[in-house]
């Protein structure tokens, strides 16, 4: 390419950001930085009643938790307010727009003849080439496009394919409104114009407003962007995504305890594939991921299949990356506790055992909470019932085997209950789950050996002998 490649992400800031944003912010990003160019974010905050302060810092904050960096300032759309009303006065000044004095009962009864003959709302082009000196008083105008009439629009979309527009179909838009401000059709095309925007990538439901701009492009003279209008997601019934299929906030997904790694590598599969691969690093992804690679179809989004990955990718990452991801997720989760330098300490080290069965990290922090239960613990019902007289019996031959280890080494440990079961003639089941209600409170948790080496012999020891003193008489 002869030119450098610049992307953006454009959203509005009237609410979350949510996960097919994020999914389009990913693309846009993998593109400029497969091909060595810019990643631009803009925000379009031109509807000032909606837009919240609230909501540009959720965009920002879920960018920077899915790395997904850009380059320069964010721009501003409203901003650059006056740029867009000198390219709207130009195109008057040019004769490829007019003033159009219409009132809003006028613009309804049209709305409403179109409707009565079928036809899809539009407006009719009334004042196109009407004398302003005819319009009538007190009636601020709104300036309006001459689009095109005859023939077509084609755009050249690189993953829809061809896609022709006939222009009859096509109306005149308002440029500026009645009270002077810009629309988002103009201040669209001259924002990308101005940061020299090459690639548009962005939803197919924009298509349409790609046929708008690319007309409003040719009459300024300006080269339009590359469109790929890529597929909106789908729920798993193929159903319109809404939440309860899982179109909620980026911070939702954070807080449900999901890497940024991991959605990351989701996303980039939801409507784009490579072979059969399904696991990508982030230099994988940007090496290989292609405009061409885009689907069609919408994607369907499984929580199924992003805990599985998610699973995936917490098996496979470092223990101390997973300390600080939990460092960063517990603020946000109800009644979590502040721990101290020991327990971060204590918990690091669990972690080869605890990140084996997790698929989120709520549930690795929850399957985590027994090493910093309070003695004696609370038995969850399922736990109690291990520790019934055979159980307890269990448990207390198995303590004395180990309470007379001298080496409190992982290896030491298994060899120790190994032993103890085949003396006793028990299955290894029988003793570690007692064991493991005494020192967990739970049945499910990591290998019983790795929680006894982790807990640590004297914080074991007492946990056992909890569960073996007799229970205390209710005094009076």
């Amino acid at each position: 390419m002869s030119e450098p490649v610049i992307t953006r992400f454009a959203p509005s800031p009237t609410g979350f950001l949510h996960i097919g944003g994020v999914r389009t912010a990913l693309f846009n990003w993998l593109y400029a930085r497969k091909h060595g160019g810019q990643f631009r974010l803009r925000i379009e905050d031109t509807d000032r009643a909606r837009s919240t302060e609230a909501a540009i810092d959720a965009i920002l904050e879920g960018l920077r938790w899915m790395q997904l960096d850009w380059d320069d300032e964010p721009v501003f759309q409203h901003s650059r307010a006056s740029r867009h009303i000198e390219v709207a006065e130009r195109l008057l000044a040019e004769g490829k727009a007019y003033r159009c004095y219409c009132t809003p009962e006028e613009l309804a009864q049209m709305r409403e003849q179109a409707r009565a003959e079928g036809r899809p709302p539009g407006y009719d082009g009334r004042w196109r080439d009407r004398d302003p000196a005819s319009a009538p008083a007190g009636i601020d105008p709104v300036i309006r496009f001459k689009a095109p009439r005859q023939g077509e629009t084609v755009i050249e979309d690189q993953v829809q394919g061809k896609v022709t527009f006939a222009n009859a179909a096509l109306d005149d838009l308002v440029l500026l409104r009645s009270d002077g401000t810009p629309t988002y059709m103009l201040s669209v095309v001259v924002d990308d114009h101005d940061m020299g925007i090459t690639h548009v990538i962005r939803g197919d439901d924009h298509l349409t407003n790609a046929a708008r701009q690319a007309q409003i492009y040719a009459a300024l003279g300006w080269q339009p962007p590359v469109f790929a209008h890529i597929p909106l997601i789908h729920g798993p019934d193929g159903a319109k995504l809404s939440k309860r299929h899982g179109a909620l906030g980026i911070e939702a997904y954070r807080d449900m305890g999901y890497l940024p790694e991991a959605l990351r590598n989701y996303l980039v599969r939801l409507g784009w594939s490579h072979g059969d691969q399904e696991i990508f690093s982030t230099e994988e992804m940007i090496e290989l991921f292609d405009l061409p690679g885009i689907n069609k179809a919408a994607a369907r989004f499984d929580f199924k299949k992003l805990e599985a990955l998610n699973g995936h990718y917490i098996r496979h990452a470092e223990d101390r990356a997973l300390i600080g991801h939990l460092q960063a997720l517990l603020p946000h989760l109800p009644d979590a506790p502040q721990l101290t330098q020991a327990q971060w300490q204590l918990l690091e080290k669990a972690m080869p055992g605890l990140k084996e069965r997790a698929k989120t990290l709520v549930e690795l922090w929850h399957s985590a909470a027994f090493l910093f239960a309070k003695r004696p613990l609370e038995m969850t019902p399922k736990a109690a019932k291990w520790l019934d007289e055979a159980g307890r019996a269990a448990l207390a031959g198995v303590a004395v085997a180990l309470r007379e280890l001298q080496d409190w080494t992982l290896e030491n440990i298994e060899t120790a209950i190994r032993n103890y079961a085949e003396q006793a003639d028990l299955k290894l089941g029988k003793v570690a789950q007692p064991l493991r209600a005494a020192l967990t409170g739970t049945t499910v948790s990591p290998s019983i050996f790795d929680v006894l080496h982790v807990l640590g012999r004297e914080e074991s020891l007492a946990r056992i002998a909890d569960q073996l003193a007799p229970p205390q008489q209710p005094q009076g």
